[in-house]
């Protein structure tokens, strides 16, 4: 039997160019980084770097804060208010995975206290508590700030050091055979001057400078204290001699799968929780070797905080932790230090954040013996969004079209099911005479007349909880899931489907405890179908009247007639060649579209014959199209115009004749083109227009 048919892997390797494709992969290694970040060197070599970049001796709180100043902000104004936006909440990093939309004031005083902190000013001995209702962020922004302090350790602005004892063998110090023993809470290497001289050191040896002064605080961990002790009784306290020959300092790269400089604590029942989680136990299988377990070299420093040293961590659903778990959090952010089992307090430097839901917060305030927390927390309120557009943004990155492929998202469906949630976290107006939907239109920067900027800041001013309760936009998300998912639709989903998803979900909403607000939730599902009416009416009369060679005659007619109504004379008719007065039937029927009282008319062609006057001294055309209400003017009249002619309320029945179909074909194509709908949501939503403007002339009859 042959065997020229069989090959070994190798064979098959070689024939399909496998060592090339490996060397491939290969080829993307970038080596100048990684020799950057496996830095290492002596004691002498540290310092040198310190005196080039002083900022690497940061503490956690300078080193947050800088990481993201270092992606830029921008400023700008909201009613009258100047407010600066953070590029890094952006999640430039992820490609805006964990991007935050529509909290820039909240993070504004995020940023105010971790400011603040990198001063040593006091709240770097406070913990940071995000409050808010559940899906309201807390936990992305704790998410995005470990992200981002990952990232940023791994580029040169952002550098940290760290240090290992060396040839520690025939000492007797290591464990075994070993040669090596890490610093277990990655600690700086300054630490290894002694504390009593340590600030006279950093001053003769120039490591400051204008910008920034090196200061670091605390005691070694007491694994590396007994370590430096006992080098230090062997060379007869010569300790260039102890550096010298036992210490190698190394770059520091944080990692929270790697559990370096990133922790991160969630509660758990009582009877699996215990402190030694967030500050180490002992080592028994090492007692034997150490033959106690008060040395510290038998005790494992793998705590939420000992991992945490030198960056950040995170407490989920912080006060549900147990009374004792408080303790160790009480001491940790107001001396920073912490208390390892049978040890000494041990210095620790890292920015401490938890969040927390409202409820849980309600406990803390009515727990007398919380007091000591409550005095130690410095708690910034994160409220839903109560912006539309902002809104929207979040459903945008997650159903975007690109994202959802083979289903078509019809216009406005992430539109009114964001509207629905920003309506049920607003306050109603107390006064203005205003709707709840104008209050939402005006806070998301549209312009209503007779209301101004000063009218958005009252309102703000008034509705002191706004945004602390309502909708939550993972309820959002898993009814557009639903409809996503859902048979109907042929390969689309509108605003209706997602809203009945809305509507139905409310029975069994498991936030809701309160009829009355379930009601009151059903009540404004109605609101946002009434202005989605708008909506589409507006838009297909915008369809229809979309025929550019008619408005532009409109436009020129409308033009040529206030021109002469404002020159006092006539208007020459193209078609009899004879002069006649101003058509007032014709401007007044443009006008009426736009809601101009008989009284006002003489300022709005004035307006428009300023801006017709000003355009000509800049040596520029007019363009019609320039000026908002008067293009929406001409836009209706030309839709009412063409309406009776399209006969849009013979859809609605089953037999349409050529001409109309024809007409209709037209205006579907315009939907599609300038709108974004596909063949399937404009034919709906078409008729759903027909059906409208057909019960508007039965209620007429």
């Amino acid at each position: 039997m042959s065997d020229s048919k069989f090959t070994t892997p190798s064979d098959q390797g070689a024939r399909s160019g496998g060592p090339k494709m490996v060397a491939t992969i290969a080829a993307m290694q970038d080596f100048d980084r990684y020799r950057d970040l496996s830095w290492e060197g002596s004691f002498e070599d540290y310092l040198a770097v310190v005196r080039q970049r002083p900022q690497v001796t940061r503490n956690a709180f300078q080193r947050v804060y800088d990481m993201v100043i270092s992606y830029g902000t921008e400023e700008y104004i909201d009613n009258k208010k100047k407010l600066v936006r953070f590029n890094f909440f952006r999640d430039e990093i992820d490609g805006g995975k964990d991007a935050i939309f529509g909290l820039d004031i909240p993070l504004m005083r995020l940023m105010n206290v971790l400011k603040a902190a990198s001063e040593n000013y006091g709240p770097e001995k406070r913990v940071i508590l995000l409050h808010g209702p559940v899906g309201s962020s807390k936990s992305t922004i704790a998410r995005l700030l470990k992200k981002g302090l990952e990232q940023y350790c791994g580029t040169a602005d952002g550098a940290l050091y760290t240090f290992k004892w060396v040839a520690l063998a025939e000492t007797g110090l290591a464990s075994g055979d070993a040669d090596e023993f890490d610093s277990p809470m990655h600690e700086d290497p300054l630490k290894l001057i002694p504390a009593e001289w340590r600030a006279a050191a950093i001053e003769k040896l120039g490591l400051s400078n204008d910008k920034f002064r090196v200061r670091v605080d605390g005691e070694l961990d007491p694994a590396s204290r007994f370590i430096f002790k006992n080098l230090m009784q062997r060379y007869g306290g010569d300790w260039g001699k102890v550096i010298e020959k036992h210490v190698r300092v190394r770059r520091l790269i944080l990692s929270e799968k790697d559990r370096v400089g990133i922790g991160t604590f969630q509660p758990k029942d009582e009877k699996n929780q215990d402190s030694t989680e967030l500050t180490g136990d002992i080592n028994y299988r090492k007692i034997a070797e150490y033959g106690s377990d008060s040395d510290p070299r038998a005790f494992n420093f793998d705590g939420e905080f000992n991992v945490a040293n030198r960056g950040i961590i995170e407490f989920v659903e912080v006060l549900k932790l147990d009374v004792a778990f408080l303790y160790d959090l009480l001491g940790a952010s107001q001396e920073h230090r912490i208390k390892p089992k049978k040890f000494a307090q041990t210095d620790i430097d890292e920015l401490i954040i938890g969040h927390t839901n409202e409820a849980e917060y309600k406990r803390l305030l009515n727990n007398e013996f919380m007091e000591a927390l409550r005095d130690r927390t410095i708690k910034i309120d994160i409220p839903y969004i109560t912006k539309l557009s902002d809104e929207i943004k979040i459903y945008e990155k997650d159903f975007s079209q690109e994202k959802v492929r083979g289903r078509h998202i019809a216009p406005h469906t992430l539109e009114v099911a964001a509207m629905w949630a920003v309506l049920s976290r607003l306050e109603e107006p107390k006064k203005h005479n205003l709707q709840l939907i104008q209050k939402m239109k005006l806070y998301d920067g549209k312009v209503l007349p007779g209301y101004t900027q000063d009218t958005v800041k009252e309102l703000r001013k008034e509705a002191k909880r706004e945004g602390m309760d309502g909708i939550s936009p993972r309820y959002v998300q898993d009814k557009i899931s639903n409809a996503l998912v859902s048979d109907a639709g042929e390969g689309t989903i509108n605003p209706f489907m997602v809203l009945n998803e809305l509507e139905k979900g409310l029975t069994h909403h498991s936030l809701i405890t309160v009829e009355e607000q379930r009601k009151r939730y059903r009540d404004l599902i109605g609101v946002v179908k009434r202005e989605y009416e708008e909506i589409v009416k507006n838009e297909v009369q915008r369809a229809i009247s979309a025929d550019d060679e008619a408005l532009n005659k409109l436009a020129a007619n409308y033009i040529d007639n206030i021109k002469a109504y404002a020159l006092k004379e006539k208007v020459k008719n193209k078609y009899t060649g004879q002069d006649e007065e101003p058509d007032e039937r014709l401007m007044r029927s443009i006008e009426e579209k736009i809601d101009i009282p008989e009284n006002r008319k003489d300022d709005f062609r004035r307006e428009i014959m300023n801006y017709i006057g000003a355009r000509a001294v800049e040596g520029k055309k007019f363009d019609w199209q320039t000026n908002d209400r008067l293009r929406r003017a001409l836009e209706l009249k030309l839709f009412e115009d063409q309406k009776d002619s399209i006969k849009l309320k013979t859809l609605v029945s089953s037999v349409v004749d050529k001409e109309t179909q024809e007409k209709i074909d037209i205006i579907k194509s315009r939907l599609m083109r300038y709108f974004g709908y596909n063949e399937v949501s404009a034919t709906d939503v078409l008729n759903y227009v027909a059906s409208i403007f057909a019960r508007g002339d039965t209620k007429k009859e």
